[in-house]
């Protein structure tokens, strides 16, 4: 077939897409929800930009990422600006961002920190409520996906590391609408295994491998996290990545960072554990040989002690020291005795010096010598008060209006007893009094 001008390879095909994206669209503000965030350790990010009905794939490489003050989180809800183009390896378009700018919190993202709050508050996180896990399991529960990964790497861990210990998988989905309920039965089945015909778990792990937030939803629901506050065994909880965080974290008995840690966790290696026990035995067989040893050194010295040759003399001194003993106890008591008596003879002074009796007989002696000073401050009072009133008297006597009539003078009053200053305040007619030293004097205004 020849070849034809007018067809384009992949490449140049992806290149004229790139090109028409960059020239319609250009650089444009979108706002969306922050899914699946990478950081990497070029310092490029890579996210996931989304709403209810699409998602875009957005890179911001390390220079913007610098710049920018803002930490971009799973879950926040972001306003980013930036360039529309393709990557050409994938044929995939995406954002190139260039600046992000805080929005608020997406809505997963706030039922997530809803129902954090509402848990915590109600003491399901608290770490009084947690069990231990056992450190030597016999039987161990896996719910969890039975094709994903994270059950290959528990298997193979188990299995290489402790070999004795009996393994129980649980398929359930861990992803999808109804998946925290099929959790929810396992750990219901589980916990009742025996009334299943099943062994008894000693430890329950609940886990998956990583995912977005979305892929890891069904174990932030609250039926879940109620069932695992309410399993009889020691739960495990083994989501995700070690970033990855969800509600049955903080509620189950242990927070493994990934399956596989949870693993490990339940499995101590085999030959550590052989390292160990040939160290406590070698330590025992030690400890053994010495207390051996002083047995039989105590065992010869008392062969050729005096208790097997001369008994009366060891019991001699026994009866010696019982006697000093008896004595020394004697001295003791006597003088425990006398301290007591002198404390008694003490606390009986200080508690007659303080014996109602006393304190109302001093009170009263207080009392009445007070009235007498009060009486006399008084008396004394009120007897310069009545001299400064008997001058005054005197004084009033002398200067008052009466003295003044005495000496001859006398004053005239209207009627109504107004005295008059003015000869201009009476009228022909009017009556007048005159009042005189000794009695008054009635008149009738002429003119």
């Amino acid at each position: 077939m020849p070849e034809d001008p007018d067809v384009l390879s992949v490449t140049q095909l992806t290149r004229e897409i790139r090109d028409v994206l960059q020239s319609r669209i250009g650089t444009v503000w979108v706002e969306g929800e922050i899914s699946n965030h990478r950081l990497q350790s070029s310092g490029h990010q890579y996210f996931t930009l989304k709403d209810a009905g699409a998602q875009l794939s957005c890179v911001m490489f390390r220079g913007a990422a610098a710049r920018s003050s803002v930490r971009i989180q799973d879950g926040a809800l972001m306003q980013v600006h930036g360039e529309i183009s393709v990557y050409e390896p994938r044929g995939q378009y995406q954002m190139v961002v260039k600046q992000v700018q805080a929005k608020g919190k997406g809505s997963l993202q706030e039922r997530f920190e809803a129902l954090k709050r509402r848990l915590h508050a109600e003491g399901l996180f608290d770490g009084d409520r947690k069990r231990a896990i056992p450190r030597f399991p016999r039987v161990v529960a896996l719910v969890t996906s039975p094709t994903g990964a994270a059950i290959q790497d528990m298997l193979n861990i188990l299995t290489r590391r402790a070999p004795w210990v009996r393994v129980l998988v649980f398929p359930v989905r861990v992803q999808g609408q109804g998946a925290e309920l099929e959790i929810v039965r396992a750990l219901r089945v589980l916990g009742d295994a025996e009334d299943f015909g099943l062994p008894v778990p000693d430890t329950l792990v609940v886990g998956r491998g990583g995912g977005s937030l979305e892929d890891l939803w069904c174990f932030n629901e609250e039926v879940l996290a109620r069932a695992i506050a309410a399993c009889p065994i020691p739960v495990i909880s083994a989501v995700g990545h070690e970033i990855d965080f969800t509600i049955a974290d903080f509620v189950a008995d242990l927070r493994a960072p990934t399956p596989s840690a949870a693993a490990e966790l339940l499995a101590p290696d085999s030959a550590e554990l052989q390292r160990h026990f040939d160290s406590i035995a070698r330590t025992l067989k030690a400890r053994v040989g010495t207390l051996l040893e002083h047995h039989q050194h105590v065992i010869e010295l008392t062969a050729k002690g005096p208790l097997l040759h001369a008994p009366d003399r060891l019991l001699q001194q026994a009866e010696q020291g019982v006697d000093e003993q008896e004595q020394r106890l004697r001295e003791s008591l006597r003088e425990r005795l006398q301290a007591w008596a002198d404390d008694l003879t003490q606390k009986q002074h200080v508690l007659a010096a303080h014996h109602p009796r006393v304190q109302l007989t001093e009170a009263v002696h207080r009392a009445e010598t007070s009235g007498r000073r009060l009486q006399q401050g008084l008396q004394h009072r009120l007897d310069r008060l009545a001299d400064r009133l008997q001058s005054r008297a005197e004084l009033l006597k002398h200067i008052g209006p009466q003295a003044v009539l005495a000496r001859g003078f006398s004053f005239a009053t209207n009627a109504e007893g107004k005295v008059l200053k003015d000869a201009a305040e009476v009228k022909p007619g009017e009556e007048i009094v005159t009042r005189l030293a000794q009695g008054e004097i009635r008149s009738v205004v002429k003119g």
